[in-house]
């Protein structure tokens, strides 16, 4: 008995390991709301199973074949209390579970802001065949596969797809929320403290959805305004010739910046719509008008 403790011990310490940098170990508001949900309803779901479990032992144990004293009801069809025990607590874990779900989704739905006294960031977010596309629209400048964000300052994202519908997710941040062409979904997060996170996309979109990551920097306020200059300095600059490059597909893209972001191009890739080959229709219209 002593040993078979100390392996489920192990075990249990094993598994319970390869749950660092994922949805049970959130470093923000909303990701750790989220783990609360999870752990609300798991609590009542096992309020039913671990019963359920213990009465299957307990009746396989008492009606034994060497157990004498059980009484055997080859004629027993009915019993009222047994249907109303056998369906009143599975229909009260229900609406339990689906209570808290409720409540949650209310609580948490991905467009309504983070409730704080500091500004928050916008960020633009457009997902290509096979990378993700970061653009400050306040700061003028661009990412690819790199998203560096202020601790404790609320995230507003606005995101969309160049072509097939993707997800973002940043498990220890906030929940995934989908990308759409021609569409905007949003969602807010929050880092509350230093380091580095990992976001993924969670939706397959072909041979190079494996290479979808990024990291999520989540650095002091100060760090992030040094950041903002540094990338101002370098780097190429997203016009509609640039967009027109990255928008075709490649795989495992290296994390880079561009110095600057046309005004507008997350807008116009949006009215892009299911065109994400011609990236022409992404100069401006002025433009357009004095190339005819």
């Amino acid at each position: 008995m002593r040993y078979s403790l100390l392996v489920g011990v192990l075990i249990g310490a094993a598994t319970l390991s390869g749950c660092t940098e994922g949805i049970l170990d959130p470093k923000g508001p909303i990701a750790a709301a989220e783990r609360q949900i999870l752990f609300n309803s798991l609590g009542i779901m096992l309020a039913i199973v671990i019963p359920t479990i213990l009465a299957t032992l307990g009746v396989a144990y008492w009606f034994r074949s060497s157990n004498t004293r059980a009484r055997y009801l080859p004629d027993f069809t009915y019993s009222g209390r047994l249907e109303m025990l056998v369906w009143s607590i599975p229909a009260m874990t229900v609406l339990l579970v689906g209570g808290v779900a409720w409540l949650g989704a209310h609580d948490l739905d991905p467009r309504k802001p983070i409730a704080s006294t500091v500004k928050p960031v916008s960020v633009q977010v457009v997902s290509l065949d096979w990378k993700w596309l970061f653009i400050y629209p306040e700061q003028s400048i661009a990412t690819v596969n790199q998203l560096t964000i202020p601790v404790g300052t609320p995230v507003r994202f606005e995101l969309t797809s160049s072509g097939v519908m993707n997800s973002f997710f940043v498990p220890q941040l906030a929940g995934q929320i989908y990308t759409m062409a021609g569409m905007v979904t949003r969602l807010h997060l929050q880092a509350d403290h230093p380091g580095t996170y990992l976001g993924l996309s969670a939706n397959f979109s072909g041979n190079g959805f494996a290479d979808m990551r990024f990291n999520v920097e989540a650095v002091p306020a100060e760090s992030f305004e040094k950041w903002v200059d540094a990338a101002r300095g370098a780097g190429p600059v997203l016009d509609a010739q640039a967009y027109a490059g990255l928008v075709k597909p490649s795989k495992a893209v290296a994390p880079f910046t561009y110095s600057a972001a046309a005004p507008g191009l997350f807008n116009r890739a949006l009215s892009a719509g299911m065109r994400p080959a011609d990236a022409s229709h992404l100069a401006h219209p002025a433009s357009q008008r004095a190339e005819r």
